[in-house]
């Protein structure tokens, strides 16, 4: 069968795509057929031979000697580790406070993260393919060349981009829970200062008394109380807590707290202050909302009121002038 018969089956078969379709198809495969071989990295000879000399393993040195950006586990992704994850530190680094203020804690969330975008995204495209090649052979004209397109790449573009619109709606729900549970933690926290707690024991208490009301909150000082009970720097606990929240208020009282650590101020004078300032910025944050109900409102009143009322006002008038041109006409 010459090229110009394979062509015409191609055309008969799957449209006037068909060929570009089959192109794509067999791009497809063998991309899938060398994935395999990129990803399995070959050690150097040399490198093998240096470490073999210095007693290190492959996993404790990276080439050239600079620091492996990545934890290495025993996840089934790890071997797509550097196909996965961001080659800059700095990337990894924005990557992964992202996840965390999403609530994705685990060494592997970036690399499960990109690998849940890739494989949503390719089942998407698949199931681009078979509705078009079931479209174009259940009816007589077939989908056009645009329709085709459309077809196929716009649900593998809604799975790649859908995991990211799942995590920003993760991190916006649980930034707004914190915001909300701040001040109340606040409270609860100068409650167990002036009770003659310290900070690290009312921060556990804390952690234990909102865990059902605001979980988010409560997870975010257990976490504190678990990093100062391992023997890191509270002031670094501190500011690691503001930055993994997102949160600027909690930002703010980190600042407090470590500048009353560092002059010596009343910890307590310090939260009391701060607590309030943090129940009138809620409340501020309500009366706020309330206000801009009338204005969301403006747009459904005037698309559900307005067009009835004019019908039950003006509808009888056209009616009659109608009659009257009617009979004018006749």
């Amino acid at each position: 069968m010459d090229f110009a018969a394979i062509n015409a089956k191609l055309v008969e078969m799957l449209g006037p795509m068909g060929p570009l379709l089959a192109l794509v198809g067999v791009a497809a495969l063998l991309v899938l057929a060398a994935l395999p071989a990129l990803l399995k990295k070959r050690q150097d000879p040399y490198e093998k031979l240096r470490l073999s000399r210095t007693g290190s393993s492959p996993r404790a040195s990276a080439s050239g000697g600079d620091q492996k950006l990545r934890d290495t586990g025993s996840d089934k992704l790890d071997k797509y580790a550097s196909f996965l994850e961001p080659k800059s530190a700095e990337e990894l680094s924005e990557s992964k406070k992202w996840l965390q203020r999403a609530g994705y804690r685990g060494p592997d969330a970036v690399r499960n993260f990109h690998a849940a975008q890739f494989a949503a995204g390719l089942c998407l495209l698949a199931l681009g393919v078979i509705y078009v090649l079931i479209a174009n052979s259940s009816s007589e004209q077939g989908l056009s060349s645009t329709m085709m397109i459309v077809a196929i790449l716009l649900p593998g573009a809604a799975g790649y981009y859908a995991p990211k619109y799942w995590v920003d709606k993760r991190v916006t729900a649980r930034t707004n829970e914190i915001q909300d549970g701040f001040p109340d933690a606040l409270d609860m926290l100068l409650v167990c200062v002036e009770a003659g707690q310290s900070l690290d024991q009312g921060i556990i208490r804390v952690s234990k008394e909102l865990r059902k009301s605001y979980p988010a909150m409560a997870e975010e000082f257990a976490m504190v109380a678990h990093e100062i009970k391992a023997g890191l720097d509270k002031t670094n606990v501190l500011r690691r807590f503001g930055e993994r929240s997102g949160v600027a208020d909690i930002a703010s009282f980190v600042t407090v707290m470590i500048q009353s650590q560092q002059f010596g101020t009343s910890i307590a004078e310090a939260l009391r202050l701060y607590s309030a300032d943090m129940r009138d910025k809620r409340v501020m944050r309500a009366e706020e909302a309330a206000n801009k109900i009338p204005t969301k409102m403006t747009l459904g009143t005037m698309m559900f009121t307005v067009p009835p009322l004019l019908i039950i006002l003006v509808g009888p008038s056209v009616y009659g002038m109608m009659e009257n041109f009617s009979k004018m006409g006749m």
